[in-house]
């Protein structure tokens, strides 16, 4: 059985943890842009970067928030797809994970 409400205390800390580094890249990311040529494609390609690293962070964000009203209603550790229960190592290792480890690596029909 899984200690849901460790597990909640533990996603509302990754979720802090992530809303700072979309603060500081999003900070970042409004700094004025240097005049010289050289230096303003180097700052691009590092907002590239940060953007990129941004939308990992609010996909995160989005799943964090997920996987806390599955456990709001009950269905934590239940797979979104099949229903059948998400093996406790994936938990541990993935604790916003809504597939079990076969239903997400099913290839995605488009």
């Amino acid at each position: 059985m899984t200690n849901t409400a460790a597990v909640r205390a533990e996603l509302e800390r990754r979720m802090t943890e992530l809303a700072a580094r979309v603060e500081n890249v999003e900070e970042e990311l409004r700094a004025p842009i240097s005049a010289s040529f050289a230096e303003q494609a180097t700052q691009l390609e590092g907002a590239e970067v940060l953007t990129d690293l941004e939308q990992a962070a609010l996909a995160e964000i989005a799943a964090i928030r997920v996987a806390i009203s599955r456990i709001d209603d009950g269905s934590y550790g239940e797979c979104a797809s099949c229903g059948k229960a998400i093996a406790p190592a994936r938990l541990a290792a993935v604790p916003h994970a809504s597939l079990c480890i076969d239903c997400a690596n099913k290839p995605v029909r488009r």
